[in-house]
C-alpha cells in the first residue's frame, strides 16, 4: 500500500468513531457511531476488502478530533467489531491472555482459558493490565465472544471472555492489585440522622470528575478510595465544609473475581485467614456478587497476593486455567 493510503487511515477512525467532546478521554455515542461503521465500513466488507483502521482517535458530532484515553486502541476494536455484529473479536496483546493474578507480584500466575463478561469486566477495573474496563462493554451489549491473544506467540489459545463464565472447580478466577490508591475518609458527628450527607459528598466527587472505587460507611463516616491525582487536595478541601476530612496515599486495592463467590459459604474468613497478619483499611463485599475486595498499604501487595494465590489456586481446575 502507498504511502497516501496510510494516511487515510486516521481519517476513516475518525469518521467512524463518533464520541462526546471530553477530550483525551472521549466517551463513544454508539447509536451514532453504530450507523457510520455500518455506512463506511459495511460496502468495504460486502466487497471483499479489509478496512484498516487506527484506535484510539474519533471524532465529535461537529467532525472535531478527539482521543478516547488509555487502552482506546483495544476499546476501538471493541467498538467496531460491535458495530458490525462480529462474530468474535479479537484483541492481540504482548501476554498470553488474562493470568490469575500478575506474574510480576506472583511468578505461578496461570493463564485464564475462559472467563465471563463480568469477572473480566471487574478485573480490568481493579487493575488487571491485559484490557482496559471499557473494552469488553461493547462486546455485552451484543453477546459478541473476546478472544486476547499474544501477537509474540501467536500459537497460544490466550483466553476467550463470553457472556456465560464456565463452571469453575476453584473458588475464583483471579486476583488483581491496583496500587496508587488514596483514601479519603469524611466524618460528620453533626450529620447523624440527617438525610442528603452521601449526596453531598459525591457531588464534590462529581464537580472535580474524579471517579470513586471503593465505599465503606457507617452513620457518621464514609471512606472512599480514589487513584491518587492532583485533585485531591481540592476535593479535600470542599469536604472540610461538610465534616472533618484526611486523606491517605500509598494504598492498594486487592480485589478476587469469581462466580462461586455467591453460592460458597466461609469464603470471607478463608481470604482474611490468609492474610490475618497484615493490616486491611477497608473491606467490601456485597456490592457485586461476583468479588472481595479490601484496601492495603502498598507495600503489602506482593506477599498480599502470593498468599491468597496460594491458598486459592494450588489446585486449579484444568478445564479452565493453564500453566504454561
Amino acid at each position: 500500500m502507498s504511502y497516501k493510503g496510510f494516511a487515510k487511515i486516521p481519517r476513516l477512525s475518525r469518521e467512524c468513531i463518533i464520541t462526546d467532546a471530553t477530550f483525551t478521554k472521549a466517551v463513544p455515542i454508539m447509536d451514532d457511531t453504530n450507523d457510520n461503521v455500518q455506512a463506511r465500513l459495511r460496502p468495504l466488507l460486502d466487497k471483499k476488502r479489509v478496512p484498516i483502521m487506527g484506535g484510539f482517535i474519533g471524532a465529535t458530532r461537529d467532525g472535531i478530533t478527539t482521543t478516547i484515553g488509555r487502552g482506546g486502541s483495544d476499546f476501538s476494536a471493541a467498538i467496531i467489531g460491535a458495530a458490525l455484529d462480529a462474530e468474535r473479536i479479537e484483541i492481540w496483546t504482548d501476554v498470553d491472555g488474562m493470568k490469575t493474578t500478575d506474574p510480576n507480584l506472583c511468578p505461578d500466575a496461570l493463564r485464564i482459558k475462559s472467563i465471563g463478561f463480568e469477572e473480566a469486566a471487574e478485573l480490568a477495573y481493579f487493575g488487571a493490565k491485559v484490557l482496559h474496563p471499557s473494552t469488553v462493554l461493547p462486546a455485552i451489549q451484543k453477546n459478541i465472544a473476546v478472544h486476547v491473544l499474544n501477537s509474540r506467540n501467536p500459537a497460544n489459545e490466550g483466553t476467550r471472555i463470553t457472556a456465560r463464565a464456565p463452571h469453575c472447580n476453584n473458588t475464583f478466577k483471579a486476583i488483581a492489585a491496583k496500587k496508587r490508591i488514596t483514601i479519603v475518609d469524611v466524618v460528620a458527628t453533626r450529620m447523624l440522622g440527617a438525610h442528603g450527607f452521601l449526596r453531598s459528598i459525591f457531588e464534590v466527587f462529581d464537580r472535580h470528575r474524579c471517579p470513586v472505587d471503593v465505599v465503606s460507611t457507617s452513620e457518621v463516616s464514609v471512606s472512599v478510595t480514589v487513584d491518587s491525582n492532583e485533585a485531591i487536595p481540592a476535593i479535600a478541601g470542599e469536604l472540610e465544609k461538610l465534616a472533618d476530612v484526611k486523606y491517605t496515599g500509598r494504598n492498594a486495592i486487592v480485589c478476587l473475581v469469581g462466580e462461586n463467590i455467591r453460592d460458597t459459604p466461609g469464603i470471607a474468613a478463608k481470604v482474611f485467614g490468609a492474610i490475618a497478619d497484615i493490616n486491611v483499611r477497608m473491606i467490601s463485599q456485597g456490592a457485586s456478587e461476583i468479588n472481595i475486595t479490601f484496601v492495603v498499604n502498598e507495600d503489602d501487595v506482593p506477599e498480599a497476593v502470593q498468599r491468597l494465590h496460594g491458598v486459592f489456586f494450588s489446585e486449579a481446575d484444568p478445564e479452565v486455567f493453564a500453566r504454561e
